[in-house]
């Protein structure tokens, strides 16, 4: 392994430092002390001095084998970023150009026993512009992005991170580095490279079958040949094969049957079974006498995406089935979780990945604009059950297709497919991220007569290319060329389609900042909502970090510095303002962090609508709309401090609206909404078998914590797997029922109860603004904190119902059982679970709780 210090200098050589790799120059000079975290403040604009600059890794190091005894001697880099020439003892052995990549440089004639290797890296901002300036035939837009973002130019031409030259929510620092491991490979006779199994059930036979393919370079000058050893001691399996490999590079592929007299466990998504996963030991035992003894872990599961006609609707499905079974996708889309990839830790992937899974996801769209995550990403999935949605990393523009480029995007994809296709958690290929849209909406303003153009490169992209390596390399999973997209339907008109936002087909994007997200009406009744969300503000002690107090107001120069979406700091004050009152504190502190607390709790309220909405959707269709089967909003997680649609903070705190989809995501949740002045209730359930449940309706007046008046309703029955209306009324003879209430001084409460403790949880619908409400009077909340075993215990007393209570911690770790909760009982006892050490004393100094009648 060459991992460790390594040497770096700068361009001119006038900075010279010690470098860790994996790394990146960013994190180099800030280890060193040379630079400032480059997320305070302004250091995005401040550091563009750093990208612009060639920098050279370099080391020396002793070979600790004897070079002659080997037949081939490689240099492996699993990850370059991103444009650099590579030397070994002054000898250029091979150049890197892509991100996504793998390079294996032979260096046999080269290796002495001790060497000098060196890594010089290309600005990939100066590459991007010189490949674009050496693209005359025609332009490929975008140029650059957008003022507000304060990025860099021309991220399609380089096969790097694009989001790493800035995005709507992101900064621009286009990184240089050893992203990855590297190291020395050598051997004799042949080498395994790629080693994968994917599983298929033969339904002719009722059988499981595994296919393992493992990828060699076979350096002797005739064929190996040899047994391999396949076992499977928990599923009695065991089977040896004869094989041959031919030479230079190949690979066979071997079919395991997996004995019919074990019951195999399959591998379910999160809530809707177990993450069985078996172990097995592959031996390949060579003539030439050398032995590689592979370990892995054996998933069983399948996947279709259904695409068929709906009865009662024009278009087709599109839904997914695992082992068989229709699941409701619910979920969230996934950014890079820093801007340098090498601060980004086991433990960082294991708290954001389990925040997603503990607020009820059973899926992630890995997003075409960040990296094709690490192992441990998808190992984490494996294990905790989240199904991924997989992009290639293509975003928001369109690309060029010259040789060289679609070479190294070849290599990009068939290395990225062979790494992961072992993964049962990843359920779907998708090409890119809205460019079907983009040249179907004509974002980028193409004249009519040289659309030509731009079509055939996306098919030459995506199709001809992308599409093809992964039909070869990988048959265990469906592939879609882009998202959204109007699936079969787009590949029947030539796989560019005329609305690829069509509800009747395949996935959508939506959103809208300017209509009243209460409203459920502006949604669209889609098949599948693959993306959809709403900005908010990270809280203050997150903010706090990378500002200082000059920064401590909504309408400083900080505030529009970080909003990198247009207008999007206005967007959601007037969002807030439709149904909140706006701070007005003469204390700008305090007002900054009301105003904080508000766009929160609008982002929560509005994405809870939104989904609900989609969750309600899955078994009906009305005017030939609906069979919605997926709810992605956007996104998951942040890459730094700053206003964006993430749930979970940068650092992983969770805002209001994470709390938020741990009820809106439930197994089992009653959903109301009103039309035409009838209160309707459906029971949403993604449990597997039918229940007979209760509802329970409680209607309060703001001004009371004693209910008005109650209803239940017994012997309700909420299918599996569906969403049904259990209840409805007239919002009129709601209000007549329950006496001395009007839409403005009462609110609607309900949860559904069943046997062996089973319940929902409790939901609410407001009757009218809260800007309005009547009767809602400013509460004393106090909070009593104790510690029971690993956990500590907050009980919440108010003497008047309280509307969004927030608990928070400040900068201290870990997260509450619920928050953001109307309370409308004198006493609630909340959980907190710390992810670091803490305690009583520390908790309590650091609480704030706030509720809407807070905000002044």
């Amino acid at each position: 392994s060459l991992r460790g210090s390594w040497g770096l200098h700068s361009g001119n050589g006038s900075l010279c430092l010690r470098a860790e790799v994996p790394g990146c120059v960013h994190t180099a000079l800030l280890r060193q002390g040379l630079i400032q975290d480059p997320y305070y403040r302004f250091n995005d604009v401040v550091y563009r001095w750093i990208s612009l600059d060639n920098w050279t890794y370099s080391r020396t190091f002793k070979t600790p084998f004897d070079v002659r005894k080997w037949q081939k001697v490689n240099l492996v880099f699993d990850g370059v970023d991103t444009v650099a020439q590579i030397l070994l003892n002054n000898v250029t052995v091979g150049r890197t150009d892509n991100m996504f990549n793998r390079y294996s440089f032979d260096i046999t004639s080269v290796i002495k026993e001790v060497n000098f290797v060196e890594v010089r890296f290309l600005s990939a901002i100066s590459y991007a512009a010189e490949q674009n300036r050496s693209h005359k035939a025609y332009s490929i837009p975008p140029a650059c992005p957008p003022p507000e973002q304060k990025g860099e130019c021309h991220v399609n031409f380089i096969r790097k991170e694009q989001c790493s030259f800035s995005w709507d929510w992101g900064p621009s620092f286009p990184t240089q580095g050893i992203w990855k491991d590297v190291r020395i490979e050598a051997y004799n006779h042949y080498h395994l490279i790629y080693f994968s199994l994917t599983p298929f059930f033969v339904k002719s036979a009722q059988q499981w079958c595994l296919e393992i393919e493992s990828v060699f370079d076979v350096v002797s000058s005739k064929p190996v040949a040899g047994r391999v050893t396949v076992n499977i001691p928990k599923l009695q399996t065991q089977q040896t094969f004869s094989v041959k490999l031919q030479p230079g590079e190949g690979s066979i592929v071997l079919l395991v049957n997996i004995n019919k007299t074990s019951a195999v466990e399959a591998w379910w998504p999160n809530g809707h079974g177990k993450q069985t996963g078996y172990d097995m030991k592959t031996t390949f035992i060579m003539e030439t006498g050398y032995q590689i003894e592979k370990f892995s872990k054996a998933y069983f599961r399948t996947v279709e995406l259904v695409q068929e006609p709906i009865p009662g609707s024009p278009g087709l499905s599109f839904y997914f089935k695992i082992n068989g079974r229709p699941i409701f996708l619910k979920g969230s889309n996934w950014i890079p979780a820093d801007s340098f990839q090498d601060r980004v830790t086991y433990d960082t992937l294991r708290l954001l990945l389990k925040s997603a899974a503990d607020a009820n996801m059973n899926a992630l769209r890995v997003w075409g604009g960040g990296v094709y995550e690490q192992d441990e990403f998808y190992d984490i999935c494996d294990e905790i059950g989240i199904m991924i949605w997989q992009d290639f990393m293509f975003a928001c523009a369109l690309y060029p297709t010259d040789q060289n480029y679609l070479a190294s995007v070849r290599a990009e994809v068939l290395h990225q497919v062979r790494r992961l296709k072992s993964h049962p958690s990843i359920i779907l290929w998708s090409g890119n991220n809205e460019n079907e849209a983009a040249i179907s909406s004509n974002w980028f303003s193409i004249p009519c007569d040289k659309r030509e153009v731009y079509i055939r490169d996306y098919l030459m992209l995506y199709v001809k290319n992308i599409r093809e390596i992964v039909l070869r390399e990988d048959r265990s999973r469906p592939f879609i060329a882009s998202s959204p997209t109007n699936g079969l339907e787009s590949v029947k008109e030539g796989w560019i389609s005329q609305d690829p936002y069509d509800t009747h087909y395949g996935d959508t994007h939506f959103y809208d900042y300017n209509s009243d997200c209460w409203n459920w009406k502006v949604y669209p009744k889609t098949r599948f909502a693959s993306e959809y969300g709403f900005q908010s503000w990270p809280s203050f002690s997150t903010i706090e970090k990378v500002s200082s107090a000059e920064d401590w107001s909504y309408i400083s120069n900080f505030s529009l510095h970080r909003q990198h979406h247009d207008s999007g700091n206005v967007q959601m004050l007037q969002e807030v303002g439709y149904h909140f009152k706006l701070p007005q504190s003469t204390d700008p502190v305090k007002k900054f962090k009301d105003t904080i607390y508000l766009t929160q709790v609008m982002q929560a309220q509005c994405t809870k609508t939104e989904t609900e909405f989609y969750r309600v959707s899955q078994s009906e269709i009305i005017k030939g709309e609906g069979h919605t089967m997926g709810a992605l909003y956007w996104q998951l997680n942040d890459i730094w401090q700053a206003p964006s649609w993430a749930s979970l903070e940068y650092g992983g705190k969770w805002k209001l609206l994470h709390y938020f989809a741990q009820n809106f995501f439930a197994p089992l949740l009653p959903v109301a909404y009103e039309d035409l002045g009838v209160l309707y209730i459906y029971g949403v359930s993604d449990l597997h078998v039918d229940q007979k449940l209760t509802l329970r309706v409680v209607v309060y007046a703001w001004s009371s914590l004693e209910p008005v008046c109650t209803l239940t309703k017994e012997g309700v029955t909420v299918k599996a797997q569906s969403a049904v209306p259990i209840y409805k009324e007239s919002i009129s003879d709601v209000l007549e029922r329950c006496r001395n209430c009007t839409r403005k001084s009462c609110v609607v409460t309900f949860c559904l109860v069943g046997e062996d403790g089973l319940r929902s949880p409790t939901n609410h619908f407001f009757l009218s603004s809260l800007k309005d409400a009547v009767g809602l009077e400013k509460t004393q909340l106090s909070a009593s904190v104790s510690q029971q075993d690993d956990t500590y215990i907050f009980v919440l007393q108010t003497t008047a119902i309280a509307p969004f209570v927030s608990l928070d911690v400040g900068s201290i770790k870990g997260r509450f059982s619920d928050n953001g909760f109307l309370m409308t009982e004198k006493k609630k006892v909340v959980v907190f679970y710390p992810w670091e050490p803490t305690s009583v004393e520390e908790l309590e100094k650091s609480l704030t709780v706030t509720s809407l009648l807070d905000v002044v």
